[in-house]
């Protein structure tokens, strides 16, 4: 196991009707700007809830926040945070709601010439405006990390960071708002999760032997789960199992002292920025052929994860290691999810080198949990993936 430091500061309040309790939580005097995406939370009641526990303070509403947080979007709302002079921001929404306030947290403090350079220069946050979340759709772990990821929809970029000053303060995680979230969403949630898993897992062995179990826990549960959530959102048993799991799936837990790849999710942020494909969905069409152009030195973990989330028992290393592949697309099949690039375009001709030539440009050059992964290799995993 490798060394690491450990630190998660969010708060987590879990459970039926504990939105309630939100006023408990945001300093006196606060004034609020509370953040949401396309309106579900006016329809399904999070919205009241929200109102009604904030009553005793001044809150500024700003919605319309897109599936894959846009820049220009966060523009707009960054001059509201600073004409109105806005002191605490609540996201209430899911992964691209908490992300987009990650962003403004940030870029409301940022002294350079354009927020952008936030995501693109990569330089250190080092201060944002305090905020908490209302989770309203489990998938991304934003609720519990420091991280973010921002598209831009003039250049069609859509780039990630993050920093220790943009944990939430809390989160408040009641597993009854999943009854009212669509099944697509649902299955875009279980292979959100699991892949976000298999990026801090899927590597080489190293010795971790409770890192892995924990990661090996997560994976069984989704895939035990994903049936019955599925079935029925109003599954509270299945919807609190479903919750839990994404947040553990990218909280930094079950990526301390071991090797991370994350190349899967770098290849699959360009198919979004492109075609505006869920992320979800990207992750899906890119991950099973990047397990198999990586095949060698991955093989060891596959063949341990058919192992134990699959129950494969018989044949060589590189014979269950292969069935490890298998059975993860197989899995992402069985929740209505696609793995070609071709299912959701026709226009894919050319997207493996344009992929390439931004990877380059960028000078990402070693990506991967060995770092050796070129921008070649990332043409030839989506030429794989059409």
């Amino acid at each position: 196991m490798n060394n690491f430091e450990f630190k998660n500061p969010t708060k987590i309040i879990f459970g039926k009707d504990k939105i309630a309790n939100l006023a408990k939580e945001i300093p006196a005097n606060a004034k609020i700007l509370m953040l949401y995406g396309g309106g579900s939370i006016k329809k399904n009641g999070i919205y009241e809830q929200v109102k009604n526990a904030l009553s005793a303070f001044e809150v500024v509403a700003f919605g319309g926040i897109p599936a894959n947080p846009e820049y220009e979007v966060m523009l707009d709302a960054l001059k509201v945070v600073k004409t109105q002079k806005i002191t605490f921001l609540l996201a209430v929404g899911g992964g691209s709601v908490i992300d987009g306030t990650k962003f403004l947290s940030a870029a409301a403090e940022y002294e350079g010439e354009t927020p952008w350079d936030i995501l693109s220069t990569r330089k250190p946050i080092l201060k944002g405006i305090p905020f908490g979340t209302v989770l309203t759709m489990p998938a991304t772990g934003s609720e519990m990390n420091s991280g973010f990821v921002i598209t831009r929809r003039e250049t069609k970029e859509k780039l990630a960071t993050g920093s220790p000053v943009l944990y939430p303060k809390f989160s408040i995680l009641d597993p009854q708002v999943v009854s009212s979230i669509p099944q697509k969403q649902i299955a875009n949630g279980l292979v959100d999760a699991y892949t976000h898993v298999l990026e801090q897992y899927m590597t080489y062995p190293n010795d971790s032997l409770l890192q892995d179990r924990f990661a090996e826990s997560i994976l069984q549960t989704l895939v035990e789960i994903a049936p019955a959530i599925l079935k029925d959102t109003s599954d509270y048993k299945a919807a609190s199992n479903f919750m839990w799991s994404c947040t553990m799936a990218l909280n930094g837990l079950i990526g301390q002292g071991v090797p991370q790849d994350w190349a899967v999710h770098m290849m699959g942020h360009e198919l979004t920025a492109i075609f505006g494909i869920d992320h979800a969905r990207t992750l899906a069409i890119i991950a099973p052929s990047h397990y198999r152009y990586n095949f060698d030195s991955k093989k060891e973990k596959l063949a341990q994860y058919a192992e134990r989330i699959w129950g494969v028992t018989d044949g060589t290393i590189e014979e269950k290691a292969k069935a490890g592949i298998d059975k993860t697309e197989t899995f992402f099949h069985s929740v209505g999810i696609k793995t070609k690039l071709s299912e959701y375009t026709t226009d894919y001709s050319g997207t493996a080198e344009k992929i390439s030539k931004r990877f380059s440009d960028r000078g990402w050059m070693g990506l991967g949990e060995n770092q050796k992964l070129t921008p070649a290799d990332a043409a030839k995993i989506v030429e794989m993936s059409y």
